[in-house]
């Protein structure tokens, strides 16, 4: 089960570059549930994945994850027929770039849009379990949470 809380960007972090980061490229063949594929530097990705209700704010998804040779990739991408996302995605230690220690092991992952999202900036984080999710205060630069707003879903911005 995947716990994650999805927010607009009020400002990029200082020193993005120094994050790691992968380009990213992903197509969707179905969304309900909703089956990805992704390529990630030189991962290959099929996704399969299902929203759980909960009681939550907290985005919850069942998801399944299958590596697929670059082959399989380009013919599955074939059926994509345009339903593409291509970002750039760093990963930020949040202990790290706040620098207090409160979010222990939390990763904040950084999605810059391409194409005809460009500008669109989004960050997502995943959560052990839902009490930490509904207990996060977010860092400063941080937006809006739109966890729950279906125009943020990358399955949306295809």
């Amino acid at each position: 089960m995947e716990i994650e809380r999805k927010y607009l960007v009020r400002e990029l972090p200082a020193n993005l570059d120094s994050y790691p980061h992968v380009e990213i490229e992903q197509g969707y063949l179905c969304t309900s549930p909703t089956l990805r594929i992704r390529r990630a530097g030189d991962a290959y990705i099929l996704t399969v994945k299902e929203k759980v209700r909960t009681d939550s704010s907290a985005i919850h998804n069942r998801e399944e994850e299958f590596s697929i040779s670059a082959e399989k990739y380009e013919l599955l991408k074939t059926k994509c027929e345009g339903r593409m996302v291509s970002k750039t995605r760093y990963r930020i230690d949040l202990r790290r770039s706040e620098g207090d220690g409160l979010y222990s092991n939390l990763v904040a992952e950084l999605d810059i849009f391409h194409g005809h999202n460009d500008g669109l900036r989004l960050v997502e984080v995943e959560f052990p379990d839902t009490a930490a999710a509904d207990s996060f205060v977010k860092p400063d630069w941080f937006g809006e949470d739109v966890s729950g707003d279906k125009r943020y879903r990358n399955s949306s911005l295809i």
